[in-house]
């Protein structure tokens, strides 16, 4: 009985959806006509005929591949620093780090920050320091895409799993450092290593799945800093690939097998970085 709320909307709102876009990536609806079944013919036009989805899935694995361990390490280290505050500083230095998650206004600070004219700092202050001569058209160029939405990922990437970093930080047994001193242990590493991260194993799985979940849906930062669709694709996801699909083009079939693909990485991806942490302790 007390598992069922939670269980009625974990089947509500994810298990039937999940079911749905799989049955329907399976058919060619552009949702005003009825499903027309196609089988596995969206999954072979999309493996095998479509290059910009190669293009998204080389662009989103690397996306993963940079930003996902990064933004868990920084994660990690900052929670860890933060800790070791008193309650009033630590508070203040979990805003500020938290805060860029949660901006609004976020796009528009590095929209300014890479402005393609003279105007926006990056260009002002290599202009200044005379680093180059005329402004950078940063996102009309395609091999400077990716690496500022990689920055921009990682700045916003102290979310939820920095959240859950601090309280298993606050939640570790204090006796099992004293205990620890008893049997050995003699610095921070030590305690880190053998006290605190096998203490913290919840949050470091919930922490992975997020920064995994977070490194793969990679799609509003592409499009509002670098437009849609950005020049050459050099910043096209598979998320941007599936709006493209779904809510420009109405091809709703196509999409729900885009979107299936995307949640196997996903769930791929889980797998083998949980495997990974139950090693530890």
């Amino acid at each position: 009985m007390l598992i069922l709320p939670f269980a009625l909307l974990f089947i509500l709102f994810t298990c039937i959806p999940i079911i749905t876009a799989f049955g329907l990536s399976l058919t060619s609806f552009n949702v005003i006509e009825t499903p027309k079944w196609v089988f596995f013919d969206n999954y072979i036009t999309l493996l095998v005929q479509d290059d910009i989805f190669l293009i998204a899935l080389k662009n989103t694995l690397l996306f993963a591949v940079v930003t996902g361990p990064i933004s868990y390490m920084m994660c990690f280290f900052f929670a860890w620093m933060v800790n070791n505050f008193g309650p009033r500083v630590r508070s203040l230095l979990t805003l500020v780090f938290y805060a860029p998650s949660i901006s609004g206004s976020a796009y528009l600070i590095w929209k300014l920050i890479f402005s393609s004219d003279m105007y926006g700092y990056a260009n002002a202050y290599l202009m200044q320091f005379g680093i180059i001569q005329s402004p950078i058209l940063w996102f009309e160029t395609a091999e400077y895409v990716m690496p500022i939405l990689i920055i921009v990922q990682l700045w916003q990437s102290l979310g939820v799993s920095f959240l859950s970093f601090s309280a298993g930080f606050q939640g570790v047994d204090r006796s099992l450092f004293e205990a620890g001193m008893v049997d050995g242990i003699r610095n921070r590493w030590q305690e880190l290593w053998y006290i605190t991260l096998p203490s913290m194993k919840a949050q470091l799985l919930f922490g992975a799945v997020m920064q995994i979940t977070s490194a793969f849906s990679v799609g509003t930062i592409s499009m509002q800093l670098a437009g849609f669709p950005s020049v050459d694709y050099a910043g096209h996801t598979i998320l941007t690939h599936l709006h493209d699909y779904a809510y420009e083009r109405m091809e709703m079939g196509y999409a729900c097998a885009i979107a299936v693909v995307l949640f196997l990485l996903m769930v791929l991806a889980n797998l083998l970085v949980q495997k990974i942490l139950r090693r530890i302790g």
